[in-house]
């Protein structure tokens, strides 16, 4: 199967997975935590990137629209623009340092444990995607749903030297977490004075129509 093939049929995978309406409630839930107790934004905002950028954990929930819809926060003032960032960025950071040690530890493993045991495509495409870019795949697979956790857990297994890896997971989570708190803030101010919970279901579409650009995002750009 092309690399190509294996992108896409991932990515509809990603996004059967995670319906919208399911991402609109919990981001909805979660952002009522945040504003309830900002003293807690900076945790839970840190877990969410965590999360997401951890093998296995990102499969269970949307935390790149939660990290979106975090941005709403901001533009009602209910948390200061750095502090969300900031923990975006750590969590992001630690989450991709684990998916690397759990690659390097477990590598020959890996296969045999879900999910890749019902869905070995899922390793394949990390491992295929880390071959054919090295390094910079881990920057750009960040950016990607269906990429993000597995890449660097095939650069572990395929035993990326680590400083190597270290220096494009810190650049791409410098990138990835602020331009996706700092776009759901300036979406926010776009959308106008309506409810939080308004901006959140139009955050939520828009994230969800942007996941669905992804394939063409792989045809023009990556993987020709």
């Amino acid at each position: 199967m092309q690399l190509a093939d294996l992108f896409e049929g991932e990515v509809l995978r990603w996004q059967r997975s995670a319906p919208i309406f399911s991402m609109d409630s919990l981001a909805t839930e979660i952002l009522a935590v945040i504003k309830a107790y900002p003293g807690w934004a900076a945790f839970v905002i840190g877990l969410t990137a965590f999360g997401e950028s951890l093998a296995f954990v990102s499969l269970l929930f949307p935390g790149t629209v939660i990290l979106i819809t975090s941005g709403a926060l901001i533009a009602e003032g209910v948390l200061a623009p750095i502090v969300p960032a900031a923990a975006g960025i750590v969590g992001a950071v630690l989450g991709d340092a684990i998916s690397f040690w759990i690659g390097k530890k477990f590598g020959p493993l890996l296969p045999k444990i879900w999910p890749f045991r019902a869905h070995p495509e899922r390793l394949t495409l990390g491992i295929r995607f880390f071959a054919r870019y090295g390094g910079v795949g881990i920057f750009i697979g960040r950016f990607f749903g269906p990429l993000r956790a597995v890449v660097p857990l095939a650069a572990g297994m395929m035993n990326m030297p680590t400083g190597r890896f270290y220096v494009a997971n810190v650049l791409s989570a410098i990138v990835w977490a602020p331009t996706l708190i700092y776009f759901g803030d300036w979406l926010s101010r776009t959308l106008g004075p309506d409810e939080l919970a308004t901006k959140v279901f139009y955050i939520t579409l828009i994230a969800a129509l942007l996941t669905a650009l992804a394939p063409w995002l792989r045809r023009r750009f990556l993987l020709k």
